[in-house]
């Protein structure tokens, strides 16, 4: 007994570590700190700086929860049988890229290099550094497509027509903000939400235009509850407002702008009358928003998904950039800054070698001669200006100003129009479920001689690959964040434990991909912390420096540099008339363009892609501790319209579209507008991956409902239309495939 008392007094040595970290969970790059013991995640916590304390929400510190989870893949995968069985033999890493690599050459060398396409999301991967891009400009491929088709990137790329460069709050000193449709709240978007409830503790006035009464609409001081997808008759509402009272900067209009007579007829076509009309809000109340905006004394309209996502979308993006400039509330304190490049760190733009792809090659970009505003096309219209004014030709902003567009890229790998795409690589990305026209997709996918993934977990686009490749995550390397040079901050994000052993980074997998095919010259980097270093290099620090001296930097804000550089675009001006888009032959001015109208046998307007707080786009379903909070999807629709219907709370509905079907729960919200429906995004069933096909992705997914038939598209993007197309909503039962879920209440 005395032995064993001894023995136990025997302290066991544990290692603990407390790192920085980037959260990559969602798109919004957190900043917080990573606990670990003996080498293992063990919380994610605060940071330790207050104000960026407050930036921390269930999904950032459920990261050991998936970090750590047990059905994560750590070893590469190959197909056994057919595509989408979901059977599979373990390999070696080094056996997947030496077979990969093989197939990929083959497939190029037979088809030509734009056979192959790529499919990406970087807020999950973040660190591929551009070198998907590298190796896809090297290659001679142009088809490289992303969620930011759908999402910021394609905000970046127009907001360049306008003045060349995408503009970030100065949330500090705003005295009023503009949410259209956006809702930040305390577990999404933090920064955000955190950003307005200290800008509305300082008396900033807060306009939220929104079908919904949202969370942030709740405590606004103006809710214009306007019909959705009318976002861009508002905003020509409100121009006509500021123009006919002369609430305009008229020395910014006469010195800096280009077009200003021409937007005047064009917004002389909007009266009052008619955009309450169209909008079905009450044309005093328009103009009340108006005036609000136009006379703060700093007024910001933040980016929005909203205006992504519309058959207007071009010009409602366009609308908000030019509201933006004539209200004089560009570049200025208070209003819209125009960040540039961080001048110590080499921009993505640089690492992409965008100029080792050929101009025969740029051109065959699915999507440049149809709907070219984020493709190489537009692109290589403002180089000169971007180098001009920014010291670089090429600004890939938020990674959207240089894509494919994404129905052109389904319809081309599904039959072979214009011509074959016949390999695909998917990153972070669950594709089937990222984009519209799901069906579509999948005969796309099921026509690929070559599909690899990398993923963290076994995703229904995994499920149809060759080969699967496990992925690092956010707590496994190092990085330096600079927000894709959307702003100019940079951000400290340290490794705090080990990857699995056959776990590679997106960068790991360029690279060895890139030296197996021929291209090790510019592949030079043998690690991450080489290329940071390298980045870093124009600053004359390493990593291991940046590390020991800053967790965040950022050079003092400059306002009003287009009083020595002009805008980076073709007239050096503020192109209120786009003289790119004139020259592309598609209207130079903004316009409204209404959407597919409700009828008898589809009487809704249904909109897509609204985000539950614990999930980010299609992840965290098999979460538990996140799951639980949101265990199934739920259709929000009016008390009116549920009792119209019969319907009772809880109860098991399908949404139908002409484009598809989906199931999911009624749930009654007095928040939601008469005659609209709120379906939720990205969903799919991990728990039913041995009983439902492909985990259950057509179940409840809202790519399923939505259309990308060309008269469905934004004119300029190719765009679909996310927000109010018509729908009907029926009584139904629980899905069988759903019966044994353990998330599922019967």
């Amino acid at each position: 007994l005395g032995g064993m008392a001894k023995m136990s007094k025997k302290r066991i040595s544990v290692e603990k570590k407390s790192t920085y970290s980037v959260c990559t969970i969602c798109d919004i790059g957190c900043q917080l700190r990573t606990e670990s013991i003996d080498g293992r995640v063990n919380r994610v916590v605060a940071h330790d700086n207050p104000m960026l304390a407050r930036n921390i929400c269930y999904k950032g510190t459920a990261a050991p929860h998936i970090h750590n989870h047990a059905e994560r893949l750590r070893v590469p995968l190959k197909r056994v049988g057919e595509r989408g069985e979901d059977n599979w033999e373990e390999i070696s890493y080094e056996q997947a890229m030496d077979e990969i690599a093989v197939k990929l050459k083959g497939i190029t060398d037979s088809f030509g290099p734009e056979a192959f396409a790529v499919s990406t999301s970087g807020w999950n991967t973040q660190t591929t550094h551009s070198m998907d891009r590298r190796f896809m400009n090297l290659l001679g491929s142009p088809n490289w497509i992303s969620g930011v088709a759908l999402c910021a990137g394609n905000t970046a790329a127009v907001n360049r027509l306008t003045y060349g460069w995408f503009p970030m709050p100065d949330w500090g000193n705003t005295n009023c903000i503009v949410l259209f449709g956006h809702n930040p709240r305390k577990h999404s978007w933090t920064p955000i939400y955190n950003s307005i409830k200290s800008a509305r503790a300082r008396g900033a006035k807060l306009i939220v235009l929104d079908p919904r009464v949202s969370d942030q609409a709740e405590q606004a001081d103006v809710h214009l509850r306007l019909r959705a997808g009318t976002d861009a008759a508002m905003c020509l509402g409100w121009l006509k407002v500021i123009i006919d009272e002369r609430l305009y900067d008229r020395d910014f209009v006469n010195h800096w702008c280009e077009g200003f007579e021409a937007l005047c007829d064009r917004v002389s076509e909007y009266p009052l009358d008619r955009v309450e009309q169209i909008t079905g809000v009450d044309r005093n109340h328009i103009a009340e928003a108006a005036r609000i905006y136009a006379k703060a004394n700093g007024a910001v309209i933040p980016w929005t998904p909203i205006t992504d996502q519309q058959i207007s979308s071009t010009s409602a993006i366009r609308l908000h950039s030019i509201l933006r400039a004539v209200t004089g509330n560009l570049d200025v304190v208070g209003g819209e800054t125009l960040g540039g490049f961080n001048p110590g760190y080499i921009p993505e733009s640089e690492l992409a070698l965008h100029d080792r792809l050929s101009n025969e090659q740029k051109a065959k970009q699915l999507g440049f001669d149809d709907h070219p505003v984020f493709t190489y096309r537009v692109a290589e219209i403002l180089k000169e200006p971007t180098n001009k004014v920014w010291g670089f030709p090429y600004a890939d902003l938020v990674m959207g100003c240089h894509m494919a567009n994404p129905t052109n890229v389904f319809r081309a790998m599904a039959t072979g129009d214009p011509y074959q795409i016949k390999a695909l690589f998917v990153l972070g990305n669950n594709t089937l479920l990222s984009y519209a026209n799901q069906h579509q997709i999948l005969k796309a996918l099921n026509n690929q001689e070559l599909i690899v993934a990398h993923e963290i977990f076994m995703t229904p686009t995994a499920m149809l690959a060759d080969y699967v490749l496990p992925g690092d995550v956010f707590t496994e390397r190092n990085h330096i964040a600079d927000s894709w040079s959307w702003t100019n901050r940079l951000t400290l994000s340290q490794k705090a434990v080990e990857p699995p052993v056959q776990a590679s980074s997106t960068f790991e997998f360029w690279t060895d991909l890139g030296r197996r095919m021929g291209f090790a010259e510019h592949f030079p980097w043998d690690s991450l912390e080489d290329l940071l270093d390298y980045r870093l290099s124009r600053s004359n620090r390493t990593f291991a420096q940046f590390e020991q001296t800053s967790y965040m930097e950022a050079p003092a804000p400059k306002f009003r540099k287009y009083r020595k550089t002009g805008f980076a675009t073709p007239s050096g001006k503020v192109e209120l008339y786009s003289s790119i888009l004139a020259d592309l032959n598609f209207d130079p001015l903004p316009y409204y363009r209404e959407g597919p109208s409700p009828d008898k046998k589809y009487p809704y307007l249904v909109f897509t892609g609204v985000r539950e707080d614990p999930f980010f786009q299609t992840g965290q379903r098999n979460i538990s501790v996140l799951r639980s909070r949101c265990p199934e999807p739920k259709l929000y629709m009016h008390p009116i319209d549920v009792s119209r219907e019969g319907f009772e709370e809880g109860e098991w509905v399908n949404l139908e579209t002409p484009s598809g079907k989906v199931s999911a729960r009624i749930s009654v919200q007095e928040s939601m507008k008469e005659g609209h429906v709120r379906v939720p995004h990205g969903w799919w069933y991990p728990e039913t991956r041995f009983e439902a096909p492909l985990s259950g992705a057509f179940i409840s997914s809202d790519a399923v409902l939505c259309s990308d038939e060309d008269e469905f598209l934004d004119y300029e993007q190719g765009v679909p239309h996310f927000k109010g197309f018509p729908g009907r909503v029926t009584k139904s039962n629980l899905p069988r495939a759903l019966e044994n879920s353990a998330f599922i209440e019967r």
